[in-house]
């Protein structure tokens, strides 16, 4: 919902005389109630003269915020309010029972202006949100525009910055670029990428893959993107060959992108199974902060992926192979991102999963070498970790859970957020705000691979939640348009979405060691590079984490690596970097240094890739024996 010519009125700035017609008698009403609940629609005849004079893109957005109006008539500003007074009383009784140190605890919770469908965190600090423009402000409906064709099809972005707190000062808006989508009406608008699959750049920036072209349950777009978070732009790069609704990006070894799967321009029901690189050989990898992707095609890969269903896992293994990991049993799948070929793994001992997570296992100095697939069936509380090209049945979880976020935390444990019964159900029905006590509440897993359950986050996050680390330790929840809409304290203030932070159990066992300062530079893969800190006795560990970018459940980026430490003098720590780009692909890292008792500092941000200059350029990127071709690929052609 819009209400702004009617805030414009409020705010005294200036409003087109013809629009003031259209829109006096949702003012009125706003004026003597304090909200549009009250504002009652034209007649027929009402709505024609208002497209005579205003034009029918005019009308129909006239007619779209009345629709709003008759929205909240029917879920009305006190419902939403006493839904979240409800989640907050509930949370604290619940909570009150768990210690800080052992399972951690929620701490700040404060209104977004986006839904954050899609999330990433950004090596400058800051978090990338975006998603859709809502259509529906009643939670018992639809409130994306997946069915919608021309202007209401629309996307938008903005970035939060932690350093300057949770008000709404804190929240920049970041726009994509105008379109015109090919459905016929050619409407410009801001880009329907949501729903797309992204994953990051060597030189920080975000490709972004897809989205939504409107109409028939949901069509593919063609579109590319990068956002760069150096100058907060997104650039648009050449189409894809295919349009891609609900595809998966992962990032190889060679800082290129491989896009897999998503519905097509046909619609709902018609995957794609043409694989696509980007960028295309013959351009550059973009490896610097001024190396801008912009007009950049994709080109196809030799293999296809023809997953029956969207979202596939993806992730880049230390063997320097992309494994994907399909939705279906029986399509779990090695791809040769050299070769560009396809290679069958076992079948997953699961049927059918849904929307849940996977993730990298930590493996020590070296890259993950096992994926762990959770979630996905209300039903099997069952986890499966693949590793060494077989399946077994890892420890269980408390319960069976869909759309479930699972992080890998700075101390190698995991953290399960989020979750569900289904797609928009919590546990009573689709589309029913209420929520199942239980789909609220964490899960961690130790290093022994045990599973505790633990506190319960204000709201029921499912279908299109995520979560992420950031660089302070804490854990940033956000996403579920459904949920956010239901308990917004103040649904026409245009903050309609919210966030949540929880502090891992490591931020409540004592002080943090320091680390003070990082090479800036980019550093060239196993060679020693030295840190500062002004609390040498207190570091044990140090580890990268990847910075996350997510949606749907679906976090190809995540990875975690332990650094050897070398040697210490005085206030300085020498550390060695991972061996290959296969352990660890080119790009931004957090680095954490971690006391004995697994407290992490605050993290900084390092930035692997090839060594400059280095003999082995040509190949530094291919670890032996990962069954690539002897032919030499160069990682910026």
């Amino acid at each position: 919902m819009s209400l702004g010519p009617v805030r414009a009125v409020f705010e005294h700035r200036p409003v087109p005389p013809l629009r003031l017609l259209a829109t006096a008698l949702l003012a009125s009403a706003v004026l003597a109630t304090g909200s549009p609940a009250l504002a009652s629609p034209p007649a027929p005849d009402d709505t024609r003269q208002e497209a005579a004079v205003l034009g029918e893109d005019h009308a129909r957005a006239h007619a779209g915020r009345r629709q709003a109006a008759d929205a909240m008539r029917a879920y009305p500003q006190s419902r939403r309010t006493a839904g979240l007074a409800s989640l907050r009383a509930s949370q604290r009784r619940l909570n009150a029972g768990f210690a800080a140190p052992r399972f951690g605890r929620f701490t700040d919770y404060f209104p977004s202006p986006d839904f954050g469908v899609h999330v990433a965190q950004l090596p400058t600090g800051k978090v990338l949100l975006f998603s859709f423009e809502r259509v529906e402000v009643d939670p018992t409906k639809e409130t994306g525009p997946t069915d919608r064709i021309g202007r209401t099809n629309a996307g938008r972005a903005y970035l939060w910055d932690p350093a300057k707190g949770t008000g709404a000062q804190a929240f920049k808006k970041v726009p994509p670029p105008t379109v015109l989508m090919p459905d016929g009406t050619y409407v410009p608008r801001p880009a329907p990428f949501f729903c797309a699959g992204h994953s990051y750049l060597p030189n920080g920036m975000v490709g972004v893959f897809g989205g939504n072209g409107g109409g028939k349950g949901g069509t593919g777009a063609r579109l590319s993107f990068v956002f760069d978070p150096w100058t907060e732009t997104w650039f648009r790069n050449r189409d894809m060959a295919v349009g891609r609704w609900y595809p998966s990006v992962v990032t190889g070894a060679d800082g290129r992108q491989l896009i897999m799967s998503g519905q097509d321009e046909r619609g709902s029901g018609h995957p794609t199974p043409l694989v696509e690189r980007f960028p295309a050989r013959g351009h550059r990898v973009p490896w610097g902060p001024y190396d801008i992707p912009a007009g950049v095609p994709a080109e196809r890969f030799a293999a296809d992926a023809p997953f029956r269903n969207d979202y596939p896992h993806l992730f880049s293994l230390r063997d320097g192979m992309i494994y994907g990991l399909g939705r279906d049993a029986d399509q779990q799948w090695v791809f040769d991102p050299v070769k560009e070929t396809r290679t069958d793994l076992p079948r997953r001992p699961a049927d059918f999963r849904g929307y849940g997570s996977a993730v990298p296992l930590p493996a020590g100095l070296r890259g993950p070498d096992s994926v762990l697939v959770l979630g996905g069936d209300p039903l099997d509380a069952s986890t499966y970790r693949l590793a060494g090209g077989a399946w077994s049945a890892d420890t269980p979880r408390a319960f069976g859970r869909t759309q479930d976020d699972t992080l890998i935390l700075p101390d190698a444990t995991l953290l399960t957020v989020n979750g569900a019964v289904d797609t928009r159900n919590y546990g009573y029905g689709p589309f029913n705000p209420k929520a199942d006590l239980k789909y609220r509440r964490i899960e961690l897993r130790d290093a022994l691979g045990r599973w505790r359950l633990g506190p319960a986050q204000r709201l029921p996050r499912g279908y299109h939640s995520n979560a992420l680390v950031m660089p302070d330790g804490r854990v940033m929840i956000t996403g579920d348009e459904l949920q956010q809409i239901a308990n917004d304290p103040d649904i026409a203030d245009g903050m309609d979405g919210s966030i949540e932070l929880y502090e891992p159990p490591y931020l409540h066992r004592g002080t943090r060691p320091a680390l003070d300062r990082a090479p800036r530079g980019e550093l060239a893969y196993d060679a020693e590079f030295p840190v500062r800190t002004s609390t040498p006795a207190d570091v044990a560990r140090a580890v990268l984490l990847a910075p996350t970018t997510v949606t749907h459940a679906v976090n190809t980026s995540q990875r975690h690596l332990d650094l050897r430490v070398t040697a210490t003098r005085g206030d300085t720590v020498t550390l060695r970097t991972p061996p290959t780009a296969a352990d660890a692909p080119p790009g931004y890292y957090m680095l954490f240094l971690l006391n004995a008792e697994g407290v992490p500092s605050t993290a900084q941000w390092i930035k692997l890739g090839p060594r400059p200059g280095g003999a082995d350029g040509s190949r530094w990127w291919a670890p032996p024996g990962a069954g690539y071709s002897k032919r030499a690929v160069s990682p910026a052609p």
